[in-house]
């Protein structure tokens, strides 16, 4: 039993910090946010409440700088303060900042918003796990090897969700009218709307694919799609 307490620990620490991790994220978003109520946004928004039979999407605003959207784990869509900003100042146009409410619809509707919360106690207990291994084999550095080896582990995950979010949105905007040129437009924008100083990597890019693999798996979609009409 002995053998086995720094993994029932690394559990533990794991469900604890979840718990906490989800109220706090909770009690910050309902603090820090406001329903968006923008005519021009609500244009786009109603076409794709309608392509999925609802009365409506709620989107709300959260009052942060980084240019980023959120899918909450209780199904709420967040833009950003400073996403929306670059829309009000002509940086996005509409079309492309509903890619962005569909894009985070995507991960409401296939779970990873609420797996990604659930994930987190399994996540910290793994990586708490990994890092008193890691330093009985390799002392000091130890805890540093099991952070990268999770790290890396959950960037590769979250790229994986990030592209099922945008083939699902894609699908969305093409039944919706929209179309997908938008979304594919809104991509090659990222780079320079997330980039807060010159010469550092956005944090965008840190757990979502690079622009012209989005790019390339939204064109291999169309395709499919036109072959499927050709018949």
């Amino acid at each position: 039993m002995i053998r086995f307490a720094p993994i029932l620990l690394a559990l533990l620490v794991g469900i604890v910090m979840y718990r906490f991790s989800v109220r706090r994220t909770h009690q910050m978003l309902d603090e820090n946010s406001t329903e968006l109520d923008d005519p021009v946004l609500e244009t786009w928004t109603r076409k794709m409440a309608r392509a999925l039979d609802l009365p409506r999407i709620p989107v709300f605003i959260y009052e942060i700088d980084p240019v980023n959207g959120l899918a909450a784990p209780d199904g709420r869509i967040f833009i950003t303060r400073g996403f929306y900003r670059k829309f009000k100042e002509g940086d996005v146009t509409g079309e492309e900042m509903a890619s962005v409410i569909a894009h985070e619809l995507g991960h409401v509707a296939l779970g990873h918003a609420r797996r990604r919360s659930i994930d987190f106690s399994g996540q910290n207990a793994m990586r708490t796990a990994l890092a008193m291994l890691f330093n009985r084999i390799i002392p000091i550095i130890g805890p540093w090897i099991a952070g990268l080896v999770m790290n890396l582990l959950l960037a590769r995950l979250s790229r994986d969700d990030e592209y099922e979010a945008d083939a699902w949105a894609a699908a969305l905007l093409h039944k919706s009218g929209i179309g997908i040129a938008h979304q594919k437009s809104l991509f090659s924008k990222l780079e320079a709307l997330t980039k807060s100083n010159a010469g550092t990597m956005p944090a965008w890019f840190l757990s979502h694919p690079k622009t012209d693999q989005r790019i390339a798996a939204l064109e291999t979609l169309e395709t499919r799609w036109a072959k499927a009409d050709q018949r």
